[in-house]
């Protein structure tokens, strides 16, 4: 019962429950079950424990952005001067694409460096290099992954409902249909969420991805002008392709699907089993765990699953995958 029960409140409401030999309402349950006191003392619990997984070294996602961005770059010289295996240079092209997405999480929400901190440099220039391979800017980034966080699994708010599909062979599919011109896909829901904000941001983010865009235009026309169309092909256009589909179905679809409904704190995202495991499938399996707790870093959040999976449990969470 709340502190404000028109029971207790007010002395008319309350004679029916007195009349019946005072048998007044139990306290009110959540989803769940639980009295409000129980989900109390369950938060608290479960607040403590996400605590100590917050933080930690985070140089590692600097290092690993910056130097698979510098050997992505370098590809395309070498390339052209023929002293690279393109098939090398493709395999590694899509992983830096599909990884890159997984430093620049981290520093759309500030974990590698906070605002007024002294490393906060690092964070946004991490956050602006290591989505360049997918020809997305860091800026369009952040706000449309902090407006998923803000909305998820609102069909109008969620810039990444989008990707919802009955299966995961469509789910599939959909990453690249997704892309099409002239389809109401991903990119032109993100641009028509950032149209509807109006505010400065926005709009500047929506000049970079202009801007970036027809820098990956102008630099596969002129590859392919000069004869080297396979190259341009096989170190940015294909890997961009593969990085796009392998993160919209791993970081959107899987651990949000079924996303219709879902919208309370403990049903937003799901603890699943990849065929790929754990850190094939970019630390999604827990991705619970990230919209409970977006300060706890990717590679911590497993963990965090772990300790916290008992409170969890009482909470009405589905644990059985994990």
């Amino acid at each position: 019962m709340s502190e404000a029960d028109p029971v207790l409140l007010n002395p008319e409401v309350a004679r029916p429950y007195l009349d019946r030999g005072g048998d007044l309402p139990a306290l009110p349950l959540g989803p769940e079950g639980l009295d409000r006191h129980t989900r109390r003392d369950l938060l608290k619990e479960e607040m403590a424990i996400a605590k100590e997984f917050h933080g930690g070294a985070m140089w590692p996602y600097a290092v690993a952005a910056f130097s698979c961005f510098a050997v992505w770059l370098a590809f395309f010289p070498l390339a052209i001067m023929g002293e690279l295996n393109l098939t090398v240079g493709f395999v590694l092209s899509c992983i830096f694409a599909t990884g890159g997405y997984v430093t620049s999480h981290e520093a759309m929400h500030s974990n590698i460096g906070r605002p007024g901190e002294k490393n906060r440099w690092l964070n946004e220039a991490v956050g602006a290099v290591s989505t360049i391979p997918i020809v997305f800017p860091f800026s369009m980034a952040r706000m449309m992954h902090l407006e998923h966080h803000y909305h998820c699994n609102d069909p109008v708010k969620d810039p990444d409902y989008t990707d919802e599909a009955p299966n995961a062979l469509w789910a599939w599919y959909k990453t690249w249909y997704n892309r099409q011109p002239g389809v109401d896909g991903s990119i032109h829901h993100y641009k028509r969420i950032l149209a509807g904000m109006g505010t400065p941001e926005a709009a500047r983010a929506l000049k970079e991805t202009m801007l970036l865009q027809l820098v990956f235009m102008a630099v596969l026309f002129t590859m392919a002008w000069s004869g080297y169309a396979i190259e341009a092909g096989l170190l940015w256009w294909l890997p961009r392709h593969i990085g796009l589909s392998y993160i919209r179905f791993y970081l959107s679809w899987a651990p949000h699907h079924p996303r219709e409904g879902k919208t309370g704190r403990y049903e937003q995202a799901n603890i699943f089993k990849s065929r790929l495991g754990h850190v094939l499938s970019m630390g999604m399996e827990t991705h619970m765990i990230h919209h409970l707790y977006p300060g706890i870093p990717n590679h911590r959040t497993r963990k965090a699953y772990l300790a916290l999976k008992p409170v969890l449990q009482q909470r009405g969470v589905d644990c059985s995958a994990l």
